[in-house]
């Protein structure tokens, strides 16, 4: 059986206070693959740092200095979790590479699950949560509605996956291929259409630090995730306009036979409302329709850098 040259991404943000342990397990959990012969003596950790303000690329620079298992990258400011991911992706060197967060959360261990998997000839493995006890009600509820919107919106989603994943060099070329700048990648991988499966395990509590992922930074992956997949929202926008207008005639014919048929009818009214209601209908539905062409000019002609790498070790 080949052995694999294993790149594992880390992204990290103001990470100092769960580094040093991450560094030592991830460290330990590498070298004891090298030592069961699962992956080559090249392997290493790539420590991404996404424009943090504290010790994090101090941290990392010492480990890199100290161990040729560990390399470093660091962006010039911060770009957010995604484009530091896909950062580190890029700038893996490994035929096969794992994506993990910082924060302990997800089972390292895994990670030799899925190099079996990955020589029974899958491209593609999903590390996938098997419950989220770990997490405050809320966060749960929402989480597990979103991705049940997001299948029902038609994006191709694996149901309580976030980023840890197994990608073979194949796999990974073809995601360098994607330009999208409002990244995704949850959604993304999923339609690379290489063979893939799901690894389940159960994820813990934060080791250290705080989240960096509050309400705010969840709403805006919530967003992205729908509008760089689906164009659902437009068309219910177009919908409602329909719908609208439909109403607005109704409204109309009701109005009509009020005048004609009955006294009850209001001076003024009938021309003041329905003009109203008819170009509010026509307005909803026009500027859904323009914001779809609009939506896919905009997705085709916005070409800015991802990000750019001030410092590797």
């Amino acid at each position: 059986m080949n052995k694999p040259n294993l790149t594992v991404v880390i992204p990290c943000f103001n990470e100092e206070e769960v580094l040093p342990e991450t560094h030592n397990r991830m460290s330990r959990f590498i070298q004891d693959l090298i030592d069961k012969r699962k992956i080559s003596p090249d392997s290493q950790m790539l420590l991404v740092d996404d424009g943090s303000s504290d010790a994090t690329w101090q941290l990392i620079k010492a480990y890199s200095e100290s161990s040729v298992h560990v390399g470093g990258l660091k962006l010039s400011r911060n770009r957010g979790h995604q484009v530091a991911l896909l950062a580190g992706l890029h700038a893996a060197k490994g035929n096969v590479v794992v994506s993990i967060d910082a924060d302990l959360q997800d089972d390292i261990g895994v990670i030799e699950t899925m190099l079996d998997r990955y020589h029974e000839g899958f491209e593609v493995v999903y590390g996938v949560r098997d419950d989220r006890t770990s997490d405050s009600v809320f966060k749960r509820t929402t989480a597990e509605y979103y991705y049940k919107i997001l299948s029902a919106m038609g994006v191709e989603i694996v149901f309580n996956h976030a980023d840890y994943r197994l990608l073979s060099r194949r796999a990974m070329d073809a995601l360098k291929s994607h330009e999208e700048v409002n990244l995704f990648l949850r959604g993304i991988v999923p339609t690379l259409g290489f063979k893939s499966c799901q690894v389940t395990y159960e994820r813990t509590e934060r080791f250290a630090g705080e989240s960096k992922y509050p309400l705010r930074k969840m709403l805006a992956l919530a967003i992205d995730g729908i509008t760089s997949f689906s164009a659902v929202p437009l068309r219910f926008i177009a919908g409602f306009g329909v719908l609208v207008f439909l109403v607005s005639l109704l409204i109309s014919c009701w109005a009509i036979w009020v005048r004609l048929f009955s006294d009850d009818a209001v001076p003024g009214w009938a021309s003041s409302v329905l003009p109203m209601y008819m170009l509010g209908g026509i307005q909803l539905l026009s500027v859904g329709v323009v914001g779809e062409y609009v939506a896919k000019i905009y997705a085709e002609t916005k070409r800015r850098p991802k990000y750019f790498i001030e410092e590797k070790t």
